[in-house]
C-alpha cells in the first residue's frame, strides 16, 4: 500500500493562516506541535508534517475504508526532515518526504521496502476510481492496479507500487 501528498508552498502561504488562533491544535498534537515551535523554520515544519499525515491517511483509508477529517489521530514521529512515522491506532506508515522547488512532497508505504518499488505514473495516464480510490488499468494484463495521486497549486503528483 501507499500514499502521497503534496503541498505547493506557495499557495499553502495565501490560503492558509496556520498561525491562527487554534489551527495548531486543530491539526496537530502537542508533541507535534512543540516540533513545530522548536523548528528553524515552523512554516516548513508545519507544512511536512500535514503532508506526512495525509500520506499515510490515504493508506489508512484503502486498508479500513474509514474516511473523515481525524488529523489528531494521525502522529507524526520525526526522524528528520526527510525520513519519519505516522502512528493511527496500532498501525504503522513509514514516511519520505522532499523539499525542494517550492512544494513538499511525501511519499508513505506499510513496509520500508517499498520505497525501492514506488514509481512514478505520468498525469496523462487514464486514472479510475472506485469509491474513491484512484487505479489504473495495467495494458498488458489487465488488472486494476492501485495508485495514489495528489496535486496542490502547481504540482501534480503519481505513484504505483511495482511488483
Amino acid at each position: 500500500m501507499i500514499g502521497n501528498d503534496i503541498v505547493d508552498l506557495a499557495l499553502a502561504r495565501k490560503a492558509s493562516n496556520w498561525k491562527r488562533d487554534r489551527f495548531l491544535n486543530k491539526i496537530f498534537t502537542v508533541k507535534e506541535q512543540l516540533l513545530i515551535s522548536a523548528s528553524e523554520n515552523p512554516e516548513i515544519m508545519v507544512w511536512n508534517l500535514w503532508s506526512r499525515k495525509e500520506a499515510a491517511y490515504k493508506i489508512y483509508n484503502r486498508e479500513t475504508g474509514i474516511r473523515g477529517f481525524f488529523p489528531l489521530q494521525l502522529e507524526c514521529f520525526y526522524e528528520n526532515a526527510t525520513l519519519g512515522t505516522v502512528y493511527i491506532k496500532g498501525k504503522i506508515y513509514f514516511t519520505q518526504s522532499t523539499i525542494e522547488n517550492d512544494s513538499i512532497y511525501t511519499i508513505a508505504v506499510v513496509e520500508k521496502e517499498h520505497f525501492k518499488k514506488i514509481k512514478s505514473i505520468d498525469s496523462v495516464a487514464e486514472i479510475f476510481k472506485k469509491n474513491g480510490i484512484p487505479f489504473i488499468i495495467d495494458s498488458n494484463s489487465k488488472i486494476e492496479k492501485p495508485i495514489s495521486i495528489s496535486h496542490h497549486g502547481r504540482f501534480w503528483e503519481g505513484i504505483i507500487l511495482n511488483d
